[in-house]
Order: structure tokens, then sequence, then C-alpha cells
């Protein structure tokens, strides 16, 4: 009925009515920022949520005052910040559904009706997910505890949880374990991540060595993908851009994100989130148009254009590219 850059533009809003999940650690900055909350209180609501919550080893963000720290230290160096942002993407959005109502009178309130219903799904899933998480950090809890009080330290980590429950009840050779579960676990965290298409048989470890690897496809039969002038994806955020790509490889290399670069990366999750204000645009490997960085992204008013497959094999730190969020294409200008 509008088009897809205005209908996108009339379906942002999502964190306007409540707050989405997804923004949430980036808007909690803001206000621990202007003093308007507590470390404290940041931790407790959003210290919950990071880049890899779901491996219960790693120190969630609220346990480390560093990470809030560096993360203050790059909402300093934004030319516009989180509020300017959302400020920008509400005008952009009220002037979408002003068209919207000028050229079909009498089904705003309708329309805005199904937007309202859609976006509360939107938070609902985001909550859900969150509060999932929480748990993972009373998990966390309980696992370092019991490495405190049994003395194996974070070798428990490399623990089944009946094998944990018996070293607390005093059974010491469970621990033989964990030597060999740690160099595992350390060889294969240590891989880069998966290509999104794999056909056959796949060794990760000789692909991984393999310098000509391709991030978007692997085919045991030898096949190959086509390579063309121009990296293209799913359509995430709309927008046209253009500036210096910045290839991370993890959210722990954020600070060499400038404020103005393109985000060019495999896959952003929240902890990626507090990055997003500093950037021009985002691109992805993997990730679809409900995938995190589309959501937020158009949540900013920030073009993006995810599931490219090849992205970060295909740009390289510093190329200057043009980012087009409305058809999904990444052009290399020099």
């Amino acid at each position: 009925m509008m088009g897809e850059v205005a209908a996108e533009a009339m379906l942002t809003g999502v964190n306007a009515d409540g707050e989405l999940a997804s923004m949430g650690p980036v808007m909690g900055l803001s206000r621990l920022a202007r003093g308007e909350i507590t470390r404290e209180e940041f931790a407790r609501r959003y210290g919950h949520r990071g880049p890899h919550e779901f491996e219960v080893s790693i120190a969630r963000p609220g346990e480390d005052p560093a990470w809030i720290d560096a993360q203050l230290a790059g909402l300093r160096d934004l030319r516009a910040g989180t509020e300017e942002l959302l400020e920008r993407q509400a005008k952009a959005r009220e002037e979408a559904w002003a068209r919207f109502a000028q050229r079909y009178p009498g089904k705003e309130a309708a329309m805005r009706e199904r937007v309202r219903r859609w976006n509360a799904v939107v938070r609902d899933r985001e909550s859900a997910r969150s509060e999932n998480i929480r748990a993972f950090w009373v998990l966390r809890a309980f696992t370092v505890r019991a490495g405190e009080l049994t003395g194996a330290g974070a070798d428990v980590f490399f623990l089944h949880l009946p094998e944990l429950l018996a070293l607390l009840r005093g059974d010491r050779s469970v621990l033989e374990k964990a030597p060999v579960r740690r160099a595992t676990y350390e060889h294969y965290a240590a891989l880069p991540p998966y290509p999104a298409l794999i056909v056959g048989r796949f060794d990760p470890v000789r692909w991984a060595a393999d310098p000509d690897r391709r991030a978007d496809l692997y085919d045991a039969r030898g096949a190959t993908a086509p390579v063309s002038d121009t990296v293209t994806g799913f359509p995430g955020a709309p927008g046209v851009v253009e500036g210096v790509a910045r290839v991370i490889a993890g959210p722990e290399e954020g600070e060499r994100l400038k404020p103005g670069e393109i985000l060019v990366t495999t896959l952003t999750n929240v902890g990626w989130t507090p990055m997003f204000p500093r950037a021009a645009a985002v691109v992805t490997d993997m990730g679809a148009p409900l995938s995190h960085a589309s959501i937020v992204a158009r949540e900013l008013g920030i073009p993006a254009v995810v599931g490219t497959g090849n992205a970060t094999m295909r740009l390289r730190d510093g190329d200057r590219i043009r980012v087009d969020g409305e058809r999904g294409t990444v052009e290399l200008l020099g």
C-alpha cells in the first residue's frame, strides 16, 4: 500500500510503547550516562544480556565493571546519541503515517491498531528471550559457587550436571574428565564461524586451515558459488549510506568501530547493540529481516543488509562501500 521504505518506517516504534529487550542495554547505558540510574541498577536490570549469554563459563556484563566503563566511553564519542536517533526515526514514522492517512482516508486508525498489536508480539518475543537468558545467570552463579566450595574452580564448567552434583557430594573422580573436555572446547571455540550453507561431509578443522575457504558456502562436491561485483543479501532496514567498512569478528573488538563507519560482521545479537548508535550502517553474513540486526537497525533508522553469506570474506577493513538497505546490496567503491 505504501512501498517498502514508508512501510518500514510505519512499522518502527516497537520501543516506543514499551521497552524492546534488544534495545534495553543501549537505552540503559544512555540513562546511566545521564545519571538517571546507578551502575547497580543497570547491572541488575540489563547485566544478564551479552554477546555470549548462552555460554555459562563466560562472565555476564553485569559482573564486569570494565565492560560498563568501555560502553560508556563509546557513548561519549557519538555525534548523535541513541535518543536522537530514535527521535529522528519517530519523525520519519509519523511523516509516513501522515502520507498513509492522506492516501487512504478512514483506514489509519485500523492500520495503527494492527501495527500496535504486532509490535506487542515483537516485544513479548524479545522479553521471553531476555527472561530465559536471566535464568542462565542463575545457572552460572550456581556453577561458580560450586567451583568455590569444591576448590575445582573453572573445571566445574566442563562437568555435566549429575557429575557436578556428585562433586558437591565429595566424588572428585569426575574432575578427571575436565582436562580433555576443556581442550576440546578450546580447540573448536578457536575456529571461525562455520559457513551458512554446508553440503556433504564437513571437517571444520580442515576447512578452517584452507586459505581459500568461503564463509557463505561449503560444498564437498567441489562446486563453487558464482562471485559478483556486488555483495547481496536481505533488505534489513532501508536507507543508502556510503562509508568505510569496519570488519569485526566479535564484540570484544567493538572499540575498533568508529562513529560513522559501517559495521560488517558475521552475525549480531543483543551484546552488539551498544555499537549500533556508532554505526552508519550494518552488514551481516547471517540473519534475515526479523533478525536482531534488522530489528535494532530499523528502530534506530540505520540502513542494514543481512544474510549476505560472504560479506566478511569479500570486504576488508578500510574498504569504501555503499550500503543499500532497501535493495539489500553492498557495493565496493574502493
